[in-house]
C-alpha cells in the first residue's frame, strides 16, 4: 500500500519522433502522466534520465537550474537520440 503521499504530478509528451524509429514504437503526441511510478507502456531507458528531472521538482528545485527557460517545463531527448520529450511538472493541490 502506498503511504507516501506524492506532492508533484508529472507528464511525459514525445514532441517529435517516428514509431519506426523506436524500439517501443513511441511517436509524436503521445502522452504519459505519472507521479512517483513509471507510466505503463513507456521506454524504461528514457525514463531512467527523466526520472532524474522529476528528483530536481521533487527536491525544490526547479528546470532552470538545468539550462530550460521555463521552471517546470524541459524538453529533453531519448538516450538514443530518436524521440524527443517534453517534462510537465505539475504541483498537486
Amino acid at each position: 500500500k502506498k503511504w507516501i503521499q506524492e506532492e508533484w504530478r508529472f507528464q511525459v509528451e514525445v514532441t517529435d519522433g517516428d514509431a519506426k524509429n523506436c524500439r517501443l514504437g513511441l511517436e509524436k503526441g503521445d502522452i504519459f502522466s505519472f507521479e512517483y511510478e513509471t507510466p505503463q507502456d513507456f521506454c524504461p531507458r528514457a525514463l531512467s534520465e527523466i526520472y532524474t528531472y522529476c528528483e530536481i521538482i521533487r527536491c525544490g528545485g526547479n528546470f532552470t537550474y538545468r539550462g530550460s527557460k521555463e521552471k517546470y517545463s524541459i524538453d529533453l531527448s531519448c538516450p538514443c537520440n530518436c524521440i524527443k520529450f517534453r517534462l510537465l511538472a505539475v504541483p498537486k493541490e
